[in-house]
Order: C-alpha cells, then structure tokens, then sequence
C-alpha cells in the first residue's frame, strides 16, 4: 500500500471512530418549566376573566405531554379535555389551532385532521424559543375560539422575556 494510501486509511478508520461517540452524546432539549407553565396559566387566567370568561388552561411540554393545567371556577367539564387537544394541536403543528383550522378547511389538507387528538378550532397556541416550538398553552371556555386564543397569548406574553 503507498503512503497515500495509508494515510487515507488511517483518516478514514479516525473519522469512523469519532461518529460513534459523537451519537452517543446526551440529547439537550429546551422544554416548558414548571414555573413557566403557572405563569403562562396565571397569565392566560388573568386575560379571560378581564374579559369576563371562565375558562380551563393546560400546557403541555415539547413531547405534547400535559406539564399542567387547571380547570377554572365555574368551567364545564369538557373544557379541561379541549383544552389539552387545542394545547396537543398547537404543539404538533408548531401553530395555533386557528391556523390549523384555516388550513384543513380546504380539502387538499383536510386529511391532517384525522391526527389523533387534533382539533380545528382556535385556543391553541405554541410555545417557542425562536422557531422551536417548546410545548404550547390551549384554553376552552370563551365565546368562541379567536377569544380562547387572546387569553392563551397573553399568558405566553407574561412570559417573553424567558423565551428569548
């Protein structure tokens, strides 16, 4: 073998090496705290009841998993479920549920709305750090999802600052 030769392999079998240790690394996500999750709900709760709307919040992480919620004084039972499937939409989706809505009403997209627990209707809204989605807040309860999704954006508003 020439010189050239060997040193190709010697390259080759140090770059090989390296990839296996490189995969092994830990995998460094950023995700919803639980501080941030009471104060997106401390926020969302604040807005509708200014608004005088009685409603349930959850937030759910970046694995679309519940990190908190609660059901507001006076809700129906069926708010704290919504909640969640607006909250898991806006997560998958990586856009509010309005827009999700807006989307699969033409029928080219329609077929994105049999994804299990997505709904096409407004109260979902992501949580991003830039164009990463993070997890996301839905809200059920309002008048109508556009005024579910006010509320839902004004607790993430409480906490902007923290998703810089």
């Amino acid at each position: 073998m020439t010189v050239k030769g060997q040193m190709l392999a010697v390259l080759t079998l140090s770059v090989a090496s390296m990839a296996p240790a490189a995969a092994q690394a830990p995998l460094i996500e950023k995700n919803v705290s639980m501080k941030m999750a009471l104060a997106i709900i401390d926020g969302t709760l604040a807005q509708c009841t200014k608004d005088g709307y009685k409603v349930s919040v959850v937030i759910v992480d970046n694995a679309g998993l519940v990190r908190a919620s609660l059901r507001g004084d006076g809700t129906n039972p069926h708010t704290m479920e919504f909640a969640r499937k607006k909250a898991y939409t806006a997560r998958t989706r990586g856009q509010t549920s309005l827009e999700f809505m807006k989307l699969t009403d033409d029928p080219a997209n329609a077929h994105l709305r049999q994804i299990p627990d997505v709904v096409a209707v407004g109260g979902g809204v992501p949580i991003k750090v830039g164009n990463v989605t993070i997890g996301a807040v839905g809200v059920s309860g309002a008048p109508g999802g556009e005024k579910d999704e006010v509320c839902a954006n004004a607790g993430i508003a409480k906490v902007a600052d923290q998703l810089k």
